[in-house]
């Protein structure tokens, strides 16, 4: 069964994370998606290992599953119109250029509009196309900072080891992109009604700003910026990680009835019944007394047990895995997101599959992310009907 988007064509002018990950969302969906590289070079990523699977980084295979790659070098203006002619015949371009970065290349949003007025034309940049930072250069670790995020995670100040921490994944690169996936989408439906398309702008500071969520929120409303509390939770307690005989656990509890049953299992029924931690009010009010309590109960039984027995009674609970263990989890192996992909040189590489599940258009993932400028000549002739000739010479002359 074909994709849901397998009638689009996207092409893609971008590079690293956000770019590459909504356009990789869109080859998922069953998308043909192009990738534009640059000849001998190609993405950053493909050097940034190792580890490597042949000669492909890990961290480009993690982001470019399911795409065709082309190189093409559009500083020149033989380059430059290959492109033109293959965004004539595209429904989407994504591209993360600094603002007015293609400009000089008749490659951007107005220019190709003029050639293709359906064209959905997705742009990411740090700043966004306008505001006093707009020309500068934005990558995922200053926007965490810049955006609020490191003032959040991490341990507070006063504590051991307290201090500004950034998420271990590029989160604000890959919530970008897939905000870009939606705005994209978006985009396509009000063209399906109207036959016009649009200019999508995606900012990375602003998509970090709106994933702060709750905790934007509680700053709106309450006037006071959210500090940084380790693994507690600044509206729930207790929703934390503890530490048990043996190891640690984390401990979910998100309403008044399971933190009863939590103290039941933990011998503490009374626990349940003061005032000062009945309900979740009051428990976030007195965290400072509660939180000692429940961590000298906790220490005193293994992981083991209190999984077991928190599990058996409905509180939300859970072990803190490695990623070695999360591919090893019996769950994590029956929905089968771990993957292998045939591949050209490497033989087969591992791919973690979408999260998405269809009923009716399943995702199949069956490609592989590219070697550099694979699909080069595939392409350009079934696309713009080039020869093997006009192919050779655009090679001699270094364009492709």
């Amino acid at each position: 069964m074909p994709g849901p988007l397998s009638h689009v064509r996207v092409l893609e002018l971008s590079r690293v994370l956000a770019g590459p990950w909504a356009a990789q969302t869109l080859a998922d969906l069953g998308a043909d998606v192009i990738k534009v590289e640059r000849p001998g070079a190609g993405d950053d990523t493909r050097a940034w290992g190792p580890p490597w699977a042949g000669e492909e980084s890990a961290y480009f295979l993690s982001t470019n599953r399911g795409k065709r790659s082309i190189t093409i070098d559009f500083e020149r203006p033989e380059g430059q119109e290959l492109v033109r002619k293959l965004a004539a015949q595209a429904d989407v371009v994504i591209e993360n250029f600094k603002v007015g970065g293609l400009v000089k290349y008749g490659l951007d949003y107005e220019s190709l509009k003029a050639i293709n007025p359906g064209l959905v034309y997705c742009s990411i940049t740090g700043f966004g196309q306008d505001g006093p930072y707009a020309k500068r250069a934005g990558y995922d670790f200053m926007i965490q900072g810049m955006g609020g995020l490191m003032s959040i995670t991490g341990q507070p100040d006063a504590e051991a080891g307290g201090g500004p921490v950034k998420v271990g994944v590029a989160v604000t690169d890959v919530f970008t992109g897939l905000y870009a996936t939606i705005g994209v989408l978006g985009a396509l439906a009000h063209r399906d009604r109207t036959g016009e398309g649009q200019w999508v702008n995606l900012a990375l500071l602003d998509v970090q700003v709106a994933v702060l969520a709750n905790q934007a929120m509680n700053y709106l409303v309450g006037g006071k910026a959210p500090q940084r509390l380790g693994n507690a939770h600044p509206n729930i307690v207790p929703y934390q990680a503890f530490a048990t005989l043996d190891g640690h656990i984390i401990l979910a509890v998100g309403n008044d009835g399971q933190f009863a049953k939590f103290c039941q299992v933990a011998g503490r029924p009374e626990l349940a019944q003061d005032p000062r931690y009945a309900t979740n009010p009051a428990r976030v009010a007195n965290r400072k007394e509660l939180v000692p309590i429940l961590e000298l109960l906790l220490e005193q039984r293994s992981s083991r047990d209190w999984l077991s027995a928190l599990e058996a009674v409905g509180v939300p609970c859970g072990p803190i895995n490695d990623v070695s263990q999360v591919f090893a989890d019996p769950h994590v192996q029956a929905r089968n997101i771990h993957q292998d992909l045939p591949h050209p040189t490497a033989g087969t590489v591992p791919t973690v599959a979408s999260p998405i599940r269809y009923s009716v258009t399943p995702i199949e993932h069956t490609v592989a992310p590219p070697t550099l400028g694979q699909h080069t000549d595939a392409v350009l002739e079934e696309a713009l009907g080039l020869c093997a000739a006009d192919i050779a010479a655009l090679r001699e002359k270094g364009v492709v």
